[in-house]
């Protein structure tokens, strides 16, 4: 999944965030979560969120381990990033 957008089917393509952009919204829900002063509609449209981050995180951490582990040196000892048999995508 090089492409940092994904279809939803209803409104078009959705713009995902860089992994560091999401990381860092996914800290924020957490302190202002673990604030205790927010009303419950709220945190439970925060965990909503988080949940999604989370995934997404995970999600573009499992494709850079896939990328990394199809990394192999060539007969001149320089790296070179293997195609990937598989689907990334499940």
């Amino acid at each position: 999944m090089a492409n940092s957008s994904r279809n939803t089917g209803q409104d078009g393509p959705v713009k995902t965030p860089p992994f560091e952009e999401a990381l860092k919204k996914l800290e924020g829900i957490v302190e202002a979560m673990e604030s205790g002063d927010l009303p419950l509609e709220t945190l439970l449209a925060k965990y909503e969120e988080g949940t999604r981050l989370v995934k997404l995180c995970q999600e573009k951490l499992g494709e850079a381990e896939l990328k990394i582990q199809q990394l192999e040196k060539t007969a001149d000892g320089e790296m070179k990033l293997k195609s990937l048999e598989t689907d990334v995508e499940s």
